[in-house]
């Protein structure tokens, strides 16, 4: 994996770059779709790479491995071909799942022991199996195994569960080294900075990431609860120390407002399930304002869903379907919100491109945000 940086803002730490992998150029920023069972939800692959020219998107190596198995996506040659998706891909490495499973894991320092959300049944996730679970799925980009921080928490865990979490990173780097991909492309391991809100926790993590001098790194434990504020500022201290030459990933991030200043404090690479899971409850991003389609407001509007992305649904039609739970409407909505996040990417980054992004950022941010 190679990344070139191609731009720069003047009046913030914005950039534009591109990612180069075995499948594909993706350039940044960018925003990846999360197809977390291998499937976006309520979009057809051919969408995603036609209609949202997605270069990327996300599965999740604990819900794979628990359904459909490696086993079946190895026979299959890897999850670019199970599922027909020629672009690239990349695998969170199951963390922030057993974080969430903290009513039935049991974590230790060999790794976490974690029950089924499907049957029951007990798992236990390594270091260095969770690399070998990812090189059977087979992504471009895979993340190291880390303990996701809750918020708030206590100093003392915090800082227990990051010196773990660089432990961990310590073996992950060891046994993907060991090992080859199985595929024939390339894969590339990136590491997570943890440190939960403590200024000198992130700083201290971000400097242990750097030093590890891997192609690329990321940033977890955030958007977990704290305020916007605490995120921002994590995210710019890190940024601080992290090499300016590789690409950040700002893992799980976030709403509209949370990615623009994210990529003006030099963030590169986004994730989140947002525009699916409000989609299939009917709540829109528009580039007029959010809308809520249960709203009678919208129930005789007959103007576009979105005159620049979704021209041929009304709100009035769309609300209809809503009220009477009809499918297509999570599908359409689901839709206009991936359309949403990708076209304030490529804005982002043709901003960036022209030297303007800070004055289309404050110009864009109270349309956007709006309630509608």
């Amino acid at each position: 994996m190679k990344f070139n940086l191609t731009h720069t803002s003047s009046g913030s730490k914005a950039r534009a770059g591109e990612l180069h992998t075995d499948h594909g150029v993706i350039e940044t920023p960018v925003f990846m779709p999360v197809g977390t069972q291998a499937t976006v939800k309520g979009i057809y692959r051919e969408q995603l790479s036609e209609d949202l020219n997605a270069k990327i998107i996300l599965g999740n190596t604990y819900h794979l491995y628990l359904r459909p198995g490696t086993e079946v996506i190895k026979e299959a040659g890897g999850l670019h071909k199970f599922i027909g998706w020629p672009n690239a891909m990349l695998t969170d490495s199951g963390g922030y799942q057993v974080y969430s499973l903290s009513q039935n894991r049991k974590l230790q320092e060999e790794g976490a022991v974690f029950k089924s959300h499907i049957d029951g049944s007990k798992h236990f996730f390594t270091p260095e199996n969770v690399m070998d679970i990812q090189r059977e799925i087979g992504a471009d980009i895979i993340m190291a195994f880390d303990e996701c921080t809750p918020y708030p928490c206590e100093k003392e865990y915090a800082k227990n569960s990051m010196d773990l979490t660089h432990r961990w990173l310590k073996r992950c780097i060891q046994r993907f080294d060991d090992t080859e991909p199985l595929y024939g492309y390339n894969q590339t391991l990136f590491p997570i900075v943890q440190g939960s809100t403590f200024k000198d926790l992130r700083k201290e993590s971000a400097e242990f990431i750097a030093a590890c001098n891997r192609p690329g790194n990321a940033i977890g434990g955030l958007s977990v609860g704290e305020p916007n504020e605490l995120m921002y500022e994590m995210t710019e201290l890190v940024c601080n120390i992290l090499p300016w030459e590789k690409p950040r990933y700002l893992m799980g991030v976030g709403k509209p407002e949370n990615i623009l200043e994210c990529i003006s404090l030099g963030i590169d690479m986004f994730d989140c399930v947002m525009p699916t899971r409000n989609g299939r409850n009917g709540s829109v991003f528009t580039t007029e304002g959010q809308i809520n389609l249960r709203n009678k407001k919208w129930e005789k509007d007959f103007s576009s869903l979105d005159p620049i992305l979704t021209p041929n649904y009304t709100k009035s039609y769309l609300r209809h379907l809503t009220m009477a739970g009809e499918m297509l409407v999570a599908m359409v909505a689901s839709m206009q919100n991936l359309k949403f996040y990708m076209w304030l990417t490529e804005k982002a980054r043709e901003e960036i491109k022209k030297g303007t992004f800070e004055t289309w950022k404050n110009s864009i941010l109270p349309v956007i945000t709006r309630k509608l």
